[in-house]
């Protein structure tokens, strides 16, 4: 930002009691000083007309051919099906946060739709489901179309001409991947408009900063924490934008805390707690609001039932939990499930080879395994069924079971015991074998068949411990192996070999505390007519408080987010977005020879690329010339390239280089946000590097040369709109190429369909 923090000495009053006019003088000063730097501002006039043609071309590019394709879209299958869920208000689990799609979902209530159609496949039809298509991707395409005038005056707050203010403008809205972006049902719109109001919020703050805790300083501060909560309402990844104001800010409090602004340490408290409210504060308050309507609204049983703990399932309508929870008793026959794979606990009369392949030894006993039957039919397979039995003997049928009861599963199908012992198991030579044992040998190692039902929900180790009675899909247990101390675990990664029939292997964790020990018994097999539980007793819908729901859904949240792979045919490594070295598939019209590929507008992308070189060579140079004694460019011009510039290079460089710290999936989507700071920066520089900025003594006037500025936007310009329309047909994908049209295209590492 420009820096317009000078040294100031206390306010002096007037002999009334008012403040004296040395904060108008201020004002007066600092204009003169932008006349000098900058020449003489246009006329505003200018700028309301370059603001109408920039908005003006940004709605032809976001709304022209909207309504095609009329066919779900690469990532429509995601956020349209999550609208539909909240329209029916069933609850559903999703890595982001829920503002923007909540949205979403008001564009349909508003079109009253009922939200029967659940966007499953691309290429699904919007026209047989009748599904308000349209309205959804008009309010990406609004959005869109509200950053490039956005982009604009945020320029325009900075004090830069209007070339440069529509330079910056035209870079966003002629590029091929922010269009692309913002005429679909996805959230990126949302949070690219976001990041802009937060940079032009905090430019418009800036302005206001020599009127401490005034109307329009308070506006425009709280305005700019509001921004940052909507991005960080919107992705995660809106973090960034929170490190690029932080950076500001903190840096601005280091200068008002130098004892020669004049500032009290309580004056430089209120500072500090204004900026603390309006910048963390309030916008986690309100990020917390969009989660209390998310909960609000989805009160059903939905398909994101089974992400969230067994508390928070009984606290939702209609939940099998409600519907289909039995209390478990003992030698009840039940199904065992494995939460993470879904797979159910199973045996059968085959034995583990008495050599594996890699030549270490087994028991040669039977197999214990897990199964899932396509046909949902486990519990009728009595290799699948349990007998859960007492150890205590004492313990008469029809006793309930309970958290931390130690127990014995008798094997329904074959009839032999649970066992697992210090056998090496197939597939994980450090975890323990499970198997069955019969007979003596179960008499004998009677406490190998022994375990231990250790509640696995959430609460504090007090609760965790306390006894519960333990209910059929509702309660998550660790089954603990006694003697031994490990728990039972199975995976589906690697899968047994032929002779294990390719089923999941069953194992013991030594590390008992992982989260994928954790099992459910999920039916009883057999109940008599007359037991109480085999008719359904509708079940009063439990409580749990928002903080509790909130802070399991965060925590899946973060947790899923990290278990992202890397593996995706269309992620990218970060070092390829600035270059736009290669794109996204989104959509395919095979009969028709149309595609919709997301790519950016490749000499957009390369330009900003040159202007941040330049930037980089303009600081070494300056700081090069300063060790030799040489003052090439004013104070002011200096303040213009390390404060206005700075800001913006910061702004690029936080909402980008964090990306080569993480591990999950990375997509070119991902750069939207840091390219259009860069456009910001653009701008700007052009503008810079077209001034005289430099200690002249020949009386050249110094501020902006028109020509030259016209001059390299004007060609940059003409460029970057001609890449928009030869990319045009791939990136609105009504248009048929033939193949050497598509191949003309394959720029870089780009590849597209139909090229043979």
């Amino acid at each position: 930002m420009s820096s317009t923090l000078r040294k100031r000495g206390p306010k002096k009053a007037s002999a009334g009691g008012k403040e004296s006019h040395h904060e108008d003088d201020d004002f007066k000063k600092l204009k003169e000083i932008e006349v000098s730097i900058y020449g003489n501002r246009d006329p505003e006039y200018r700028y309301y007309v370059g603001l109408a043609i920039v908005t003006i071309l940004a709605i032809y590019t976001r709304f022209t051919r909207i309504s095609y394709p009329d066919k779900v879209v690469f990532d429509e299958v995601h956020f349209g099906k999550f609208a539909s869920y909240y329209l029916e208000r069933t609850y559903f689990f999703d890595l982001h946060p829920p503002f923007a799609k909540l949205l979403i979902a008001f564009v349909g209530w508003l079109r009253r739709y009922d939200g029967s159609f659940k966007f499953d496949n691309i290429g699904d039809s919007y026209i047989t489901h009748k599904a308000p298509y349209i309205a959804y991707r008009s309010l990406s395409a609004i959005q869109g179309t509200l950053i490039v005038p956005t982009l604009f005056w945020t320029m325009k707050v900075l004090g830069f001409s209007v070339p440069a203010c529509m330079f910056s403008a035209i870079i966003v809205c002629f590029d091929n991947a922010q269009v692309a972006d913002s005429r679909l049902i996805l959230l990126d719109a949302t949070l690219t408009f976001s990041v802009a109001l937060t940079i032009f919020s905090y430019a418009k703050f800036s302005t206001y900063r020599r009127q401490p805790f005034s109307q329009k300083w308070w506006t425009w501060l709280t305005a700019t924490g509001i921004s940052l909560s909507i991005v960080i309402s919107t992705k995660y990844v809106g973090v960034f934008t929170f490190v690029t104001i932080g950076i500001a800010v903190i840096h601005e409090l280091w200068i008002l805390l130098d004892y020669k602004k004049g500032l009290t340490m309580t004056d430089f408290a209120k500072h500090f707690f204004a900026r603390f409210w309006s910048l963390i504060v309030l916008p986690f308050i309100i990020y917390l609001f969009w989660f209390y309507v998310h909960f609000a609204i989805l009160t059903k049983s939905g398909p994101g039932d089974n992400f969230m703990s067994s508390e928070f399932q009984e606290t939702l309508i209609e939940s099998p939990m409600a519907r289909l929870s039995k209390t478990v008793q003992y030698n009840d026959y039940i199904t065992i499930k494995h939460k993470e794979t879904g797979a159910f606990l199973h045996s059968h009369p085959h034995v583990y080879p008495l050599r594996y392949e890699d030549g270490r030894i087994s028991s040669n006993s039977q197999q214990v395994t897990c199964v899932i039957d396509p046909n949902n039919k486990e519990v009728e397979d009595p290799n699948n069924q349990w007998e859960i039995v007492p150890e205590d003997s004492t313990i008469t049928r029809g006793t309930g079971v309970n958290t931390n009861d130690v127990v014995r599963f008798r094997h329904v199908g074959t009839g032999g015991w649970l066992q697992a012992h210090d056998v090496a198991s197939p597939l994980k030579a450090t975890h323990e074998e499970f198997t069955i044992a019969f007979g003596e040998t179960a008499v004998n190692k009677y406490n190998e068949t022994r375990f231990r039902l250790r509640y696995a929900g959430s609460g504090s180790a007090k609760n965790k411990n306390k006894k519960r009675l333990i209910k059929t899909k509702a309660t998550p247990l660790r089954i603990i192996h006694v003697d031994t101390v490990v728990a039972m675990w199975t995976h589906d990664d690697e899968l047994l070999p032929e002779w294990g029939f390719g089923q999941q292997e069953v194992s013991g964790n030594k590390k008992t505390q992982d989260e994928d020990n954790i099992w459910t018994i999920d039916e009883i097999a057999y109940l008599d007519p007359n037991d109480k539980r085999s008719k359904y007793v509708p079940k009063k819908v439990q409580k749990l408080s928002f903080f509790k729901k909130w802070w399991e859904l965060q925590f899946l949240m973060f947790k899923h987010n990290n278990q992202l792979s890397s593996e995706h045919p269309f992620a990218s490594q970060p070092e390829t977005w600035p270059l736009a070295l290669s794109g996204v598939s989104f959509y395919n019209d095979t009969p028709e020879r149309k595609q919709i590929f997301f790519t950016g507008n490749i000499i957009g992308f390369w330009l900003e690329v040159c202007f941040l070189s330049i930037y980089l060579g303009l600081l070494l140079a300056d700081q090069i010339t300063r060790r030799r004694d040489i003052y090439l460019l004013t104070d002011k011009a200096r303040s213009r390239l390390y404060n206005t510039l700075g800001f913006l290079f910061l702004g690029w460089s936080s909402h980008y280089f964090p990306f080569f710290l993480m591990n999950r999936q990375k997509f070119l989507h991902h750069y939207l946000p840091a390219h259009l700071i860069a456009a910001l920066f653009s701008g700007g520089l052009v503008e810079f590097i077209t001034s005289n900025n430099g200690r002249n003594a020949d009386g050249r006037p110094q501020g902006v040369n028109k020509i030259k500025l016209v001059l390299v936007t004007g060609v940059c310009t003409v460029a970057i709109v001609w890449f928009f329309f030869y990319f045009r047909p791939i990136t609105y994908g009504d248009v048929s190429l033939s193949v050497e049209e598509v191949k003309a295209r394959q720029w870089l590492d780009i590849k597209l369909h139909f090229a043979k």
